[in-house]
Order: C-alpha cells, then structure tokens, then sequence
C-alpha cells in the first residue's frame, strides 16, 4: 500500500531526512509496550483558553534551561518533497492532512531545535494551543496511527527509509494527557532512535522529541516551563 502525503506527523519527515552517518542511540529508554494514552477529556468543567504563539514561544526551552554543551540548530530550508508511506493503512487513514509543512496543524504554534556535545544527539521541543478537543483528538489519532504500525517504510525525495515504531509507557510527570512513542529509522545501513513525547495540559500541547536519554532528562523542566503562568 503506497499513501501520498504531504510530510508526516511531529517532523517525522526532517528525522527521516536527517539521519545521520552514525547513530544507535538508545540509553535512558525501556523497551516496554503499554498503553501511552490517559483518559479522554472532559471541556465541561471549563475551556481554557488558547494561548498566542508569542506567548508559546516565550515558555519554550533555551540553552540556560538546558545547561552546557547546548547549542541551536538552524532552522533547515523548507522541503516539499511528497513522501511515500508504504505499509501503514492507520497512516493511510490520516492522508494528507496528517501535519502540515513538518509541524501539527493547530493555530498557534513555537518550535526550538537543539544540539547536544557536538555529536549527532538531538532534542526538539514543539509546543501548540487549541481548544482542548482539538489538541485531544489532532495528537492522539496520530500517535495512535504511528503506534498502530510496528513496520513501514517512508520514501522521500527517492531515499527509503525503514521505520519501527513501539508504544511506551505514559511518563509520569503531570498533564491532562500523555502519549510516547520510541521510533528507529534506518537507511543504507545506519539506524537513528527517536523518543517522542507528548503531553497534553488544558489547552497546551508539549511534544518533546529526539536522543530518548536527552528527552528523559529534560521532560520535566519543559514541562514546568511550557505550563508556568508567571
């Protein structure tokens, strides 16, 4: 089964496309399969209200937050390769309007890339407002998708890519809703593993992605911060 979609979900598209010449990083992970999903939620009580892209921007985490050996990475050139989703009907399901341009398709939206001792150990952080609902419902199809497929092969710009997905445990560290996914692509022989982590907390969404040991490490601070009202 071949599915032509635009990029696919959290920048799966810009991990597939920068895969490095050597990378198994998988320290700070456990190969453990569990349900990553809490409870539905419920917009009775109240509806918070969606916070401004400046305003998500300013809680993101910077290099003092993370300590030395931190540096920005540069933001990379827009690509509008389509890419070729082999295998995956749950992926298939989602189509094209699985995520747009490499980021989720909710209205406000900051994103910051980092590396870690200038080797090939990533960590991203993307954080989104919406209503409650829609943060609930735009993440949680995706991550179900990604976890409902254990193997499938992404093609992009012509380059395959294999990709396994496991479901992790749902970290313990607070929100509303949580969802975690351990990812390994490999391509001509060399394998990267990418930790994705999101949680939910009223109408913010935190998606922590990249090395599982560094996305470990700082779960908890982004968190704190991403949700900080002063």
């Amino acid at each position: 089964m071949r599915v032509r979609v635009a990029t696919t979900a959290l920048g799966i598209t810009a991990a597939l496309l920068a895969v490095p010449a050597c990378s198994t990083d998988t320290t700070g992970s456990t190969h453990r399969t569990s349900s990553s999903r809490m409870g539905k939620p419920t917009e009775a009580v109240q509806a918070p209200a969606a916070l401004s892209s400046a305003t998500l921007e300013s809680r993101l985490l910077d290099p003092r937050d993370l300590g030395s050996g931190y540096l920005p990475k540069p933001e990379r050139p827009a690509k509008h390769d389509d890419v070729t989703v082999i295998g995956c009907p749950a992926l298939n399901e989602l189509g094209g309007g699985a995520a747009t341009g490499g980021t989720l398709a909710f209205p406000h939206k900051a994103k910051a890339d980092f590396t870690y001792g200038g080797s090939s150990s990533e960590i991203s952080e993307e954080l989104y407002s919406d209503s409650v609902k829609k943060l609930s419902d735009g993440i949680g199809r995706i991550f179900d998708a990604m976890a409902g497929c254990p193997a499938y092969q992404v093609v992009s710009g012509g380059t395959p890519v294999d990709v396994t997905s496991q479901k992790l445990p749902a970290p313990n560290v607070g929100g509303d809703e949580q969802w975690s996914l351990l990812l390994t692509f490999i391509a001509g022989g060399r394998s990267t593993v990418v930790k994705q982590t999101a949680i939910r907390d009223g109408s913010l969404l935190l998606v922590l992605s990249g090395s599982p040991a560094l996305v470990d490490r700082h779960l908890d601070k982004a968190l704190a911060k991403a949700t900080a009202t002063s």
